[in-house]
């Protein structure tokens, strides 16, 4: 973010009420592959700032509006938010719609590892992890005037058509693996069964903010692909994430002795997530986790397309995410076959 373009925002935050303690100056996070996120800091006040990317972007990409409404409902609920404070949908400030919330002071965990805790510590904060999951599920929408936020209908049946459409408009080649998982989800969509809540849309721990000396999380992050639906996409994503290889780049248990660390197991999580939502059990639950590794196939493939067309946020970063759409097409067609 230029100067210019810092000089416009410090002027639409006045204008919107919003005090500032004299320039604006601002750090780009390195988080934030989708939408652009910055720390904005003018003497001793802090904010963050999330804009749409430049560029032509795909219909419903990049919902930053979304993002700001559906935080700003949760205000006051179970499921801890930072505070908004405007939306701006005038192009003509920045040359893309933003928003701006309080900056939240927390410790942002991107291994789910967690190396350096202790057994207890690990625990504590998978057991959280797993509380305010089910906390979002519990939400009661029409209170919090959230009832048209997604559209009606079989949730996973729309998210399919969705995620293959926004696949075919970034396909920069073939991936058989990646045809085939997409024939089986079609041809294996789960009856509705009556389940209609928020979904995050991509809940793991480097999407959340723990306290700085505990277990609490303070804040759930990065809510662009939040909607109405069905409530075992956003389980079955955390276990998704816990196959991939552990690292930077997976940032996954996979092979990892978890009993050793004080970490879950799948099924324990699982069954925690259960008893904190009053469920007795999941059925074909392996249907979810292949859905969850196609739908962040569809997202890393995009990721891809706009690295190769120069409209990434960190393009060396993009292209790293891109290379992993076969082996996510992969692990999706076993967890079906499982």
């Amino acid at each position: 973010m230029d100067g210019t373009e810092l000089q416009s925002v410090a002027f639409w935050m006045r204008g919107q009420g919003i005090a500032l303690d004299g320039p604006l100056k601002a750090r780009k996070f390195d988080v934030g592959q989708s939408n652009p996120t910055y720390r904005l800091t003018s003497g001793g006040r802090s904010f963050v700032l999330r804009r749409k990317p430049p560029g032509v972007l795909l219909n419903s990409a990049h919902a930053v509006d979304r993002e700001f409404r559906v935080q700003r409902a949760l205000a006051g609920t179970d499921v801890p938010v930072p505070g908004m404070l405007a939306l701006c949908e005038d192009e003509g400030v920045i040359g893309s719609v933003f928003y701006v919330m309080k900056h939240v002071e927390g410790r942002n965990i991107d291994d789910p590892s967690m190396p350096g805790l202790t057994a207890v510590d690990r625990r504590a904060i998978l057991s959280e992890m797993c509380r305010v999951l089910a906390a979002v599920h519990a939400v009661d929408i029409d209170a919090l005037g959230l009832a048209d936020y997604g559209p009606p209908g079989n949730y996973h049946e729309r998210q399919l058509a969705r995620w293959t459409r926004q696949y075919r408009a970034t396909q920069t080649g073939e991936i058989a693996m990646m045809e085939a998982l997409i024939d089986w989800l079609g041809a294996n969509l789960p009856a509705a069964d009556g389940q209609r809540t928020l979904v995050h849309g991509d809940y793991r721990i480097d999407n959340l903010l723990f306290a700085q000396d505990g277990a609490d999380c303070v804040a759930v992050l990065d809510w662009e692909l939040s909607t109405l639906g069905h409530p075992y996409a956003d389980l079955a994503g955390v276990i998704m994430q816990w196959q991939l290889p552990p690292g930077p780049e997976g940032r996954g248990l996979a092979g990892i002795d978890r009993a050793a660390l004080g970490l879950p197991s799948d099924a324990e999580f699982v069954a925690d997530y259960c008893r904190q939502r009053g469920i007795e059990h999941i059925a074909d639950f392996g249907f979810y986790v292949a859905f969850a590794f196609f739908r962040m196939a569809a997202i890393l493939q995009g990721v891809k397309k706009r690295a190769l067309d120069g409209n990434a946020s960190n393009p060396d970063k993009a292209l790293r995410l891109g290379s992993f759409v076969p082996r996510f097409a992969e692990l999706g067609m076993k967890a079906a076959e499982s």
